[in-house]
């Protein structure tokens, strides 16, 4: 197989510290190795490989040295692995070992089957966009961050609201008092987003939804602007409140009042690979429990 196919080094991946995936893993690897495969593994995950000879990276090194991915885990692990490895256009493929599962789509027990297929050429390939987000302080970058899901702007150890004023591309949309703001792609629109009662947004759609949490005014409604706009959001109270930017559940550094977020699409796009069956709809179906 490996003579045949574009791919000659594969980074295999795994949820950090899951045990219960160490069967699988050992199972993709050896059957990468047999195929005449170079593997690389995370080095966060070596100990549940068991094979000897194992060559082990950061995730960094990963994105310089494989041209694929292998994701052994559930969404959360491949957002991870999505923000090292879209930065060197590297495209993941996802076996789900969570729950959901709406970006690691190949079951485990056919997993072999479904990877043999991709890695011969039979794949359907989707890009999905990254947002950037900017924590600016008197007009200096104090901290950056990528995320896939979304960027969350939220109170963090206070009781009260915070208040916040978003632009779009310099214009002024609204001010609002919340418990935070959701910045969402179109990938993230099922998650976080969906919760606070934004819209589903199909993964092929240039668009980000920005969507309220708990807004202190009923009639502030989720919004659906461009992928290409440049959402900046500062606070508009007058006296220091706890709050807190994640950017997939990552925390950055905690915001100032006088401090401006800017959120915008991310240069670079992390690229999937699905079996050519591969039905967004479908799972849709599946996961959130729909009529069919």
């Amino acid at each position: 197989m490996a003579p045949h196919s574009q791919f000659k080094t594969i980074g295999l991946i795994g949820k950090i510290g899951a045990t219960n995936i160490r069967p699988i893993l050992t199972e993709i690897y050896n059957h990468l190795i047999n195929n005449s495969f170079h593997v690389i593994i995370d080095h966060n995950c070596e100990e549940l490989i068991q094979a000897a000879g194992t060559e082990t990276h950061g995730l960094e090194s990963i994105s310089d040295l494989c041209d694929l991915g292998i994701v052994v885990g559930g969404d959360g692990t491949l957002l991870t692995a999505a923000r090292a490895l879209s930065k060197k256009g590297v495209p993941l493929i996802g076996v789900n070992m969570g729950r959901l599962g709406f970006l690691v789509d190949i079951s485990p027990d056919n997993v072999l089957t479904r990877l043999d297929e991709i890695l011969s050429g039979k794949y359907r390939s989707e890009e999905r966009f990254l947002l950037e987000a900017k924590i600016i302080r008197d007009e200096q970058v104090l901290f950056e961050h990528t995320a896939i899901n979304e960027v969350v702007i939220q109170r963090w150890n206070s009781t009260s609201m915070i208040e916040l004023e978003t632009c779009i591309d310099g214009r002024f949309l609204n001010a609002q008092r919340s418990d935070g703001l959701i910045i969402s792609t179109p990938t993230g629109s099922t998650a976080y987003a969906l919760s606070g009662g934004g819209p589903i947004l199909s993964p092929s759609l240039q668009a980000i939804v920005l969507v309220p949490i708990n807004p202190h005014t009923l009639s502030n409604r989720p919004i659906v602007i461009s992928a290409d706009s440049k959402v900046a959001i500062s606070f508009c109270q007058h006296k220091q409140t706890g709050a807190q930017v994640t950017c997939d559940n990552v925390a950055l550094p905690e915001v100032r009042i006088s401090d401006r977020i800017e959120i915008t699409r991310a240069a670079n796009p992390v690229q999937l690979l699905h079996p050519e069956e591969h039905d967004f709809f479908e799972i849709l179906r599946a996961k959130l429990n729909w009529s069919r």
